[in-house]
């Protein structure tokens, strides 16, 4: 028997295979044994009475339930905030004075490196618990606030403590080289070495690794300095992903697909035959409209060029303290609606399947499709749409993870 059957509902899979948008059958049912989806389909094509199929029935009434959310691009864990620096650039202050203050990334990494590993668990317990609330099921959690091998060891591994006080799925990404080092100050190419030679191995011998992502850009990292990650990245048997085009055009969308990244993320400068690249080599793009609202910035990713080349657009917080810090997935939707242009069924595919494509968890979550992980969730709306609509309002009735309602 099933552990669990759910009927009566709008049940929106996302499964692109179901010729219907947003992958609806409705009325519908779902079932649910040993943590995974065992039955989904129509009421009416249930093979026997719901009572003699499963040990609890649960009757939606119409309500709309889907996929889990998933959040494929967030650096929760952290210590300190820069509410100051948010103030100071209203007031006129410039990025360069309020790095010249100690301000910027350097101040997160001074406050991340000064701080416990329960301290910096006991922050991202306050961040996740925000997304968990929102029917967030599966969440990317990076590094990169450290710079050095203790402190990147210790972000990692309280991202690793998250999933085990939390019934969510943490995938942890390697991001070293997300700035320049102190230490390392002018000499950026040797803090790449530290990078390659010291500290990626050491997490990964530690079982701390899920993938590897870097920074590349005119205020990080170049193009050749990022491919001397990915390599060693590679060498360790890890997939990549990358902070790409996000101020400046450099090519590192099209590297990451050389390489066959998972994700490609930010993209505002990419070109339309990088896009193609992309698509060619089943990398994901990230759209994380968080950040774009936070700069002001103006240039916006080339939707349509993603489009037409069938790249998969996934949306992301992009939860970080600099320049955003969101713990509303939801928000993010409705963002990536208004800003970016998305329409609402490609919003909601992009924090469930197309978010387990840039986790390389395309298999086993995303989409409620039988032999994948029970991880849904049930919302107090009807139609899936409204989940980009609403600003600042919650719908989420049940969250359900592995197949329990908790």
């Amino acid at each position: 028997m099933w552990d669990t059957l759910w009927i009566d509902g709008q049940i929106a899979t996302l499964d692109p295979d179901i010729d219907a948008a947003y992958g609806m059958i409705a009325p519908g049912a779902v079932a649910a044994e040993a943590g995974k989806i065992a039955w989904v389909g129509r009421v009416a094509d249930l093979p026997a009475a719901p009572e003699t199929l499963t040990r609890e029935v649960v009757s939606l009434n119409g309500a709309l339930i889907t996929p889990g959310l998933i959040d494929c691009h967030t650096h929760l864990v952290y210590a300190g905030d820069r509410a100051s620096e948010f103030e100071a650039r209203l007031l006129g202050k410039s990025y360069e004075e309020i790095a010249a203050a100690g301000g910027g990334i350097i101040s997160t990494v001074k406050a991340t490196r000064a701080a416990s590993q329960s301290e910096l668990t006991e922050a991202g317990l306050a961040r996740l618990d925000a997304l968990i609330a929102e029917g967030v099921t599966t969440i990317e959690i990076k590094s990169g606030y450290g710079l050095d091998l203790e402190t990147e060891l210790k972000m990692l591994r309280a991202a690793r403590a998250l999933g085990e006080a939390r019934r969510i799925t943490v995938k942890t990404t390697f991001l070293g080289a997300h700035a320049v080092a102190p230490e390392y100050a002018e000499r950026s190419d040797d803090y790449i070495d530290h990078v390659c030679n010291d500290i990626l191995p050491a997490a990964q011998a530690e079982g701390l690794v899920d993938a590897v992502d870097g920074f590349c850009e005119g205020i990080g990292f170049s193009p050749a300095q990022i491919e001397r990650v990915f390599k060693k990245a590679k060498a360790l048997g890890l997939p990549v992903k990358l902070h790409a085009e996000q101020l400046s055009e450099l090519g590192g969308a099209r590297l990451a697909a050389q390489y066959d990244a998972l994700s490609a993320d930010h993209l505002e400068y990419l070109n339309d035959a990088d896009a193609n690249i992309m698509a060619n080599a089943g990398t994901a793009a990230v759209l994380l409209p968080g950040a774009f609202y936070y700069l002001r910035e103006t240039k916006l990713p080339p939707v349509d060029a993603l489009r037409v080349a069938h790249v998969p657009m996934a949306v992301a917080t992009d939860c970080n303290p600099g320049t955003s810090p969101l713990t509303s997935l939801l928000l993010a939707m409705n963002m990536a609606c208004t800003l970016f242009r998305l329409t609402p069924q490609e919003a909601l595919a992009g924090v469930t399947r197309q978010a387990a494509a840039a986790l390389g968890l395309a298999g086993e979550t995303g989409t409620i499709t039988v032999g994948k992980s029970a991880d849904l969730a049930i919302w107090r709306l009807s139609a899936p749409c409204a989940l980009a609509y609403h600003i600042g309002y919650n719908p989420l009735k049940t969250r359900i993870f592995a197949g329990e309602m908790r």
